[in-house]
């Protein structure tokens, strides 16, 4: 796509959302992202690669599945990109756009590293050592309000919705009262994980105010037309039974893009599409071809009705969280199939953080709760995904044809998983023990 002036970017995320924002119907306040969405396009069918931290952000900020970029685990656990030239700063510094990063990047050990020409802000609940430095927003605010002679591509991570949550406000903020919260599907309507949700609700408060201050500072610098503004989370809520995990509730996101090139309108798509697909967006609304290793494909011409659909599969993989747990998917429209590759036949518990909603699942014996190896879900009649249908024989065809999926794109991209049940991790990367309880437990470095 030829343009004569290539658009600023900005890419907000916020960590562990899922889709509990007010766009998507849920009872969590977001007013200036509902009014992002009124003014952009939402969709609907939105995913990401991996539902844990530094795999997804390494996919979205390169364009390229986690295993094909090297980002097996977190960037706070010793593990990083494998070549940051991947990384879309490098691309987009090359065709003259000025890039800054505004808090959570981690997608290295060290986010200097990476090659933002310029760092606002490190803030990073990841890296207690950087928590001195300028508040990501109060830092992007200030950038934009300076003069910029070149393009700017800013990505602004916030540390909310992260734990630990603020203490949830009921006198100003009703749906903050833990007396009138709803649990997340599918986890059970008891006092202890509605108070869970309570807290999650003042968190995704802040990140409201967060976007709207971003929003504001570009309506007040003349910046709104000519900036494409992509916000979306890296994967699902920090609770049991969704982040870590590759059924919808760990892999399900929002996203809504507002800007140039079609993406204005208050549309809505229900398209699947990928959150690898938006370093292709950016380089196809900047006139820059898309490099060789790019994987993910530009939603322009979704929005612009030029095709009607993107994927007619969506992948995502896991690796390693806390403890090692490889773990591949292949959605579409109608099915979900889900394969595990480690053997165990009990839950990882080191992957699910420490909460009181935890604490709940375990004094009623989640430990001790069966694992399928492979699961088969049908997404229209179970959209929670909690009944497999892999063993039944009227699904055989079903199996075969997502297995066939899932093992072509294995190959196409060169998953180490295809050797075996080892996936590679840097000398002194820390991982926890499977068998654990808890990710704070103590740590194996691998030699």
């Amino acid at each position: 796509m030829a343009v004569e002036q290539p658009p600023n970017i900005i890419f907000m995320h916020s960590h562990n959302t899922g889709r509990f924002v007010q766009p998507y119907g849920h009872a969590v306040p977001t007013p200036n992202l509902q009014r992002l969405a009124e003014e952009g396009v939402l969709f609907r069918q939105a995913f990401c690669t991996a539902p844990t931290c530094s795999p997804s952000r390494a996919s979205f900020l390169s364009g390229m599945y986690p295993h094909s970029c090297g980002m097996y685990g977190l960037g706070h656990r010793g593990f990083k990109m494998t070549d940051f030239r991947h990384h879309v700063v490098h691309t987009l510094g090359r065709h003259g756009y000025h890039t800054a990063l505004a808090g959570v990047e981690h997608t290295a050990p060290d986010p200097t590293a990476v090659g933002y020409a310029e760092l606002l802000s490190t803030e990073d609940t990841n890296y207690p050592e950087l928590s001195d430095t300028r508040h990501p927003v109060e830092a992007a605010v200030e950038f934009l309000g300076r003069r910029h002679a070149r393009p700017f591509f800013v990505s602004l991570g916030l540390n909310a919705t992260h734990r630990p949550f603020p203490p949830p406000d009921p006198a100003n903020h009703s749906a903050e009262d833990e007396r009138y919260c709803t649990p997340p599907p599918p986890l059970p309507d008891v006092p202890e994980i509605r108070a869970d949700m309570a807290g999650f609700k003042a968190s995704a408060r802040e990140m409201d105010d967060s976007y709207g201050a971003v929003m504001d500072a570009l309506d007040a610098n003349g910046l709104a037309e000519r900036t494409l503004v992509c916000c979306f989370t890296d994967h699902g809520i920090q609770f049991p039974r969704h982040m870590s995990n590759l059924e919808d509730p760990g892999i399900a996101v929002y996203l809504i893009i507002r800007g140039p090139g079609g993406f204005a309108g208050g549309q809505v798509v229900d398209e699947m599409v990928s959150l690898m697909d938006l370093v292709p967006t950016a380089y196809d609304l900047a006139g820059i071809e898309q490099p060789a290793f790019v994987e993910g494909v530009s939603l322009r011409p979704l929005v612009t009705g030029e095709r009607d659909s993107v994927h007619d599969t969506i992948f995502a993989e896991s690796n390693y969280h806390a403890a090692f747990e490889p773990m591949r998917c292949a959605r579409t429209k109608r099915y979900k199939y889900i394969r595990r590759y480690d053997n165990r036949d009990r839950p990882n518990l080191p992957n699910v953080d420490d909460t009181d909603s935890k604490v709940f699942l375990l004094e009623r014996g989640w430990r001790d709760q069966a694992r399928d190896r492979e699961l088969l879900y049908d997404l229209i009649f179970d959209p929670y995904e909690t009944n497999n249908l892999f063993d039944l024989p009227m699904m055989r065809e079903v199996v075969g044809n997502l297995r066939g999926r899932l093992e072509a794109w294995m190959r196409k991209t060169g998953d180490p998983l295809l050797e075996g049940v080892t996936v590679p991790a840097p000398r002194g990367a820390v991982t926890n023990d499977p068998d654990g309880e808890s990710p704070n437990e103590p740590v194996m470095t691998i030699g």
